[in-house]
């Protein structure tokens, strides 16, 4: 596997393309909701196309808030990796793009407030590990996740009696309750099973997955787009000025859970959905 040197420009590079574009499926669907919008949710949407127009052209952040910087790793099972190098790589990659992006020196001690940007040299905290048995490459993902959408997270630990429609209650209730606090149009992650910590990092991994994707079990598919519609009817709008497009997707995940408790996490992400992946097989990168 390649060196400790590429790692950090990959990541810095990655985060570079996060940052000043967004998916083409996200960018699809709200050209997509530009035709069916009117009015002043039909300006708002045309402003964001213009906002992702301009940022692309200048290569520069698509928002003043450029996130907290998630890296998530895949590593091939039969690749030769060294997870020390390589997360210290992660980190190094990291501080590189916070100063050529570059990215806003907006990360402080959740305590007393104090801006500690300029102190972090290891950000392993912010970096999630997955094994891809039989796979011989390492795939990195980073994942800049917004201060507006992150403050909307909600957990409800449901009794199973609760069920399915327990589950649907929540994450409706969740939508509505944080109106345009997220930026609408959104994408909604949502997490279902595991534990309290499991559920919330399969809400937020959920958002990984392309908008255009739905779930591989056709009835958590179907719950899906049953959500997003019901979503979309509660007319919150983008940028919570009404309309008919308050989300893009709805993406779910699933994870098995002890027998007495149902675990869902809500996890937004605001309509610049910012990600970017690459692959790394020796020397070769490919950006994906």
């Amino acid at each position: 596997m390649s060196g400790g040197n590429m790692i950090v420009e990959v990541v810095s590079e990655l985060f570079k393309r996060a940052e000043t574009s967004i998916p083409e499926d996200v960018k699809n669907a709200l050209e997509d909701a530009l035709t069916v919008e009117e009015g002043v949710a039909r300006v708002q949407i045309a402003t964001i196309l213009e906002n992702v127009k301009v940022a692309g052209g200048g290569r520069i952040p698509l928002c003043q808030d450029t996130g907290t910087p998630l890296v998530y790793l895949g590593v091939g099972g039969i690749a030769e990796v060294d997870l020390n190098k390589l997360v210290a790589s992660v980190s190094e990659g990291i501080i590189k793009a916070t100063d050529e992006v570059p990215l806003r020196k907006h990360m402080v001690d959740p305590l007393t407030r104090e801006n500690i940007t300029d102190k972090i040299s290891d950000y392993s905290k912010f970096i999630n590990l997955e094994i891809l048995p039989d796979k011989d490459y390492l795939e990195i993902t980073v994942f800049p996740k917004g201060g507006g959408s992150e403050n909307m997270s909600a957990l409800a630990m449901l009794t199973p009696s609760q069920g399915i429609d327990g589950v649907k209650e929540f994450v409706l209730k969740t939508v509505s309750d944080a109106g345009g606090k997220p930026c609408p149009p959104t994408i909604v992650g949502v997490g279902i099973g595991g534990t309290s910590d499991v559920a919330m990092k399969l809400s937020k991994k959920a958002l990984l997955r392309p908008i255009t994707e739905r779930n591989g079990e056709d009835e958590i598919a179907q719950i899906e787009m049953g959500l997003l519609e019901k979503i979309n009817k509660l007319g919150i709008g983008p940028m919570a000025l009404g309309g008919k497009t308050t989300s893009l997707a709805v993406n779910i995940e699933t994870a098995p859970c002890n027998t007495n408790g149902l675990p869902v996490a809500v996890n937004m992400q605001c309509w610049a959905a910012r990600r970017a992946t690459a692959r790394i097989l020796e020397d070769k990168v490919e950006y994906l």
